[in-house]
């Protein structure tokens, strides 16, 4: 056997492998239409670890407030947008190479979900491009409602803490529809760096953002089907915004 042969059936068997894996990823994202995620990629790992704060809630019993808190910090286009934020990307480029390090990300929610649910943190080429397909697929397969609640429930908030409900219980002790204005927007202003924020506590950065994520909040509306029009996006976030 020649080795230009064995070259091609090597890309022929990595081409089969490809795609049977976005097949595989595409499975479950359908799934996820009548069914809820028992798992996540980032808990399962954490598991290893201890035991999981996690209790599943859905769409209407996570306080609206928490809803547009979390739009403003981490996706102010998210209902217009079809998985990627593109002036966000270049916002994130912008600010990256005047910091001279990564100091913003530009991912979307659905990019964040995609990760959360299926991938690892690992910030290389392969997992942003895997990232990218699947974000594409829970745009196509799922409705705005079904992705934001999603990632209500599985985001990391804390060492061991994911979902809202189980942030809202484990800092202010209170359910996930009890939230006032401002203990959603202090959720929010934790998204980037929940352990960080967590280990810490409520840091004069984590207080000062959220005073302004609070401010912002009537600029965005909860996504839901049927949405046809939305007031302007509000204005990029203050420096330590998104680093997803």
């Amino acid at each position: 056997m020649t080795f230009r042969r064995r070259l091609l059936q090597c890309l022929a068997l990595l081409f089969v492998a490809a795609t049977l894996a976005q097949l595989w990823y595409l499975g479950q994202v359908l799934r996820l239409q009548h069914h809820n995620p028992d798992n996540s990629a980032y808990m399962h790992r954490a598991q290893e670890q201890g035991n999981v704060q996690q209790y599943w809630r859905d769409y209407d019993q996570i306080s609206d407030y928490l809803k547009r808190a979390v739009l403003i910090s981490e996706d102010a286009h998210f209902t217009q947008h079809t998985g990627f934020d593109w002036a966000g990307i270049r916002y994130a480029l912008k600010r990256n190479m005047e910091a001279g390090k990564p100091v913003a990300g530009g991912s979307t929610i659905t990019q964040q979900l995609a990760k959360n649910l299926y991938l690892s943190g690992e910030r290389t080429y392969t997992r942003k491009a895997q990232e990218a397909v699947i974000a594409l697929m829970l745009e196509i397969g799922l409705s705005k409602r079904r992705i934001l609640e999603l990632y209500l429930n599985v985001a990391q908030w804390g060492h061991q803490i994911y979902g809202a409900e189980a942030a809202a219980r484990h800092y202010f002790q209170v359910s996930a529809a009890q939230l006032s204005p401002l203990q959603a927007a202090q959720l929010a202003a934790m998204l980037p760096r929940p352990n960080l924020y967590d280990f810490k506590g409520p840091t004069d950065y984590v207080q000062q953002r959220a005073q302004w994520i609070q401010a912002q909040m009537a600029l965005v509306r909860i996504p839901d089907p049927g949405t046809v029009t939305l007031p302007p996006p509000p204005d990029p976030a203050p420096p330590e915004g998104n680093t997803q």
